[in-house]
């Protein structure tokens, strides 16, 4: 894969012209953007859209959790928009992935191009071992990530969004070709912001982190372009 391919620019606003003007001035130096629940409530589909029209591949960050039967319509209606990358919430049960995964799976007779990767949410960055027996779970958040990776495997899906300090043990419980899509990255030269647990693109990949959510380190940077062209170098052969 190429260095750039990994690199995925989460676009965490909500106006449509300033999404699209980076969008297209990140095109060719990226594998993509990611667009989430704040932009999409704020503008829909048409928003979507609008940003995606010059063919930037789509990671579309909905994290779909419902009956299976809703689950399933959603997806059908997100792949309209054409999307690289979709999720759901592993916590949704087998059914509902199961559902979400059929309905990816009619993707080459309902749209162009090839069929999205159907990846899981496991555990919310934002929980962690004191939250696990408020919500039911025994063990810790990092038992439970691994609980649902296997689950999200066993249904089909492709993948799950995952923290780079998860990485090792997934990869070791579901093998080298689920996909996992690693957020919280930070090169050395940028700040931290509010993320505590972070990890470089380097690191991340040599650990085995197949696409990196970057957010503010490229979106926010002086020269977008400029702050791209060096994590894709600091990725290369590697």
């Amino acid at each position: 894969m190429d260095p750039r391919e990994r690199i995925l620019v989460a676009l965490d606003m909500t106006d449509v012209d300033s999404a699209k003007a980076l969008a297209m001035t990140l095109s060719g130096h990226v594998g993509g953007i990611k667009l989430g629940k704040e932009f999409f409530t704020a503008n829909g589909p048409a928003g979507v859209k609008a940003v995606t029209g010059g063919g930037q591949p789509l990671f579309l960050d909905l994290k779909f959790h419902d009956i299976p039967n809703t689950v399933a319509g959603a997806v059908r209606s997100a792949m309209a928009l054409g999307p690289m990358i979709l999720n759901v919430h592993a916590s949704g049960g087998v059914a509902m992935m199961k559902a979400a995964a059929a309905a990816v799976a009619e993707a080459p007779n309902t749209s162009e191009g090839p069929r999205p990767l159907l990846i899981a949410v496991t555990v919310l960055t934002s929980l962690g071992d004191e939250d696990m027996p408020q919500i039911g779970v025994q063990g810790s958040a990092a038992e439970q990530v691994i609980r649902l990776a296997k689950l999200a495997e066993g249904a089909g899906l492709d993948g799950v969004v995952c923290s780079a300090h998860e990485i090792i043990a997934i990869r070791a419980a579901c093998g080298p070709d689920f996909k996992l899509v690693v957020p919280g990255i930070r090169p050395t030269w940028a700040a931290k912001g509010d993320q505590k647990r972070v990890m470089t693109p380097a690191e991340a990949v040599k650990l085995g982190a197949d696409y990196l959510v970057i957010g503010r380190p490229i979106a926010a940077a002086a020269d977008p372009v400029g702050a791209a062209k060096r994590i894709g170098e600091e990725l290369q052969g590697l």
